[in-house]
């Protein structure tokens, strides 16, 4: 979990020295009980990082919890996963299928809570594989189920799940790509509202985390246009219909996608995405100490990139910028950006920045809302079942 404080402190101490900023303009790591409050806060409005698990469940795991040890943190929700993994063991013997398919997916969130937001230490590390585990148990009494699909790409695989909806072939898709702490079987579980539509899903893990081959780097879309290629091999697709959604920093790459891939792709969906002044260091200075994040969220940042120190981090960032990359003013498939002008995580100015250069694109802005344009009024769900799914729904020309 938030681990040593150490590495705090020296983030703190190094953004002081190398970029001049008062070691009071940078916000200080919660506390254990500041944490835990907020986690349950979390939890009992059903918000994310927590979104779909149980309110007693999650004042279960936390007091369990002692200490900022991220293997305490790992053990601690694993063991509340541990339950429901065996209970719905149990309904499965019994043929309670209904019941084994809602026990294993509450296993699935709480494992994968225990490795959130990185999975960076042993503890949390054995919890991703667990939460895993758990979710292909969940995912094959799913109607229709999903399939594990492995590419082979460059000495390695891409790896994804694949959802076709019933009695549609071939089928019109949606490319999904999770983002920074999320994975791409959240994304599957969130599909349902497109297979209802009789629009498939293919989900994957963004580039330096999950399953993905690669390290978030200048080139990784390289391993999404291998993924297009094999979509384009499946019959039951309708590779012409094809629309790619990402959110928070996989945004980025369904915006980099929209571009370089845009002759293959019906559309885009780029939601509290970073694109250019997200990964200036100024920005990364001061959005480093945001407490809009639940926890560690220099650990997860600098995974992606595979970078040790800050000064690494922070030179790495600017590279990825599509700015940098001359690709802002390139023509692109049709897009629609999605944020909220209070967001502390992701600049609004990437947003506008995107929306005033290239092909004409549609916009939508929550004036009060933070990352990912969530809001009490426009939590995550309600933006996702009244903005993006619908929007998604017209540009591939199916029916509500």
């Amino acid at each position: 979990m938030l681990t040593d404080r150490r590495v705090l402190l020296i983030v703190a101490a190094t953004l002081v020295f190398a970029q001049g900023t008062a070691l009071g303009q940078i916000a200080p790591p919660r506390t254990l009980e500041e944490l835990k409050a907020e986690t349950q806060a979390r939890a009992d409005r059903n918000g994310y990082p927590l979104t779909g698990l149980k309110p007693a469940d999650v004042r279960e795991a936390l007091a369990k919890i002692t200490t900022l040890d991220r293997d305490e943190w790992a053990a601690a929700w694993s063991a509340v996963a541990a339950r429901y993994e065996d209970a719905a063991k149990a309904a499965e013997a019994a043929g309670r299928i209904g019941d084994a398919k809602e026990n294993y997916v509450q296993a699935w969130r709480l494992y994968s809570f225990a490795r959130w937001p990185t999975p960076n230490s042993p503890g949390k590390q054995k919890a991703y594989e667990r939460a895993l585990a758990a979710f292909s148990a969940y995912a094959r009494h799913l109607d229709p189920a999903p399939q594990t699909v492995r590419i082979p790409f460059e000495g390695k695989e891409v790896v994804g799940w694949l959802r076709l909806p019933k009695d549609v072939r071939p089928a019109p898709l949606v490319f999904t790509i999770s983002a920074l702490d999320s994975r791409k079987e959240d994304n599957v579980e969130r599909g349902e509202a497109f297979i209802r539509r009789g629009i498939a899903t293919i989900s994957f893990d963004m580039p330096g985390t999950g399953q993905a081959p690669l390290k978030g780097d200048v080139d990784s879309e390289r391993m999404f246009s291998r993924a297009l290629d094999y979509v384009a091999t499946r019959p039951e697709i309708d590779a012409k219909r094809i629309v790619v959604q990402g959110g928070s920093w996989s945004g980025y790459w369904s915006a980099k996608l929209g571009i370089v891939e845009r002759a293959r792709l019906k559309a885009v969906v780029v939601q509290g995405a970073p694109i250019h002044h997200y990964f200036q260091p100024e920005w990364q200075t001061k959005a480093l100490g945001t407490r809009e994040y639940l926890f560690d969220l220099f650990p997860a940042r600098a995974s992606v990139y595979e970078a040790k120190t800050l000064e690494e981090f922070l030179a790495f960032g600017p590279k990825m910028s599509l700015q940098g990359q001359g690709l802002i003013g390139r023509p692109s498939a049709p897009m629609l950006l999605v944020n909220g002008d209070k967001d502390t995580q992701v600049p609004i100015a990437d947003l506008d920045l995107m929306l005033h250069a290239g092909s004409p694109k549609e916009a939508w802005v929550n004036p009060g809302g933070g990352h990912m344009g969530r809001s009490a009024d426009w939590p995550d769900g309600k933006i996702f079942e009244k903005v993006v799914a619908p929007w998604i729904a017209r540009q591939l020309g199916v029916g509500e």
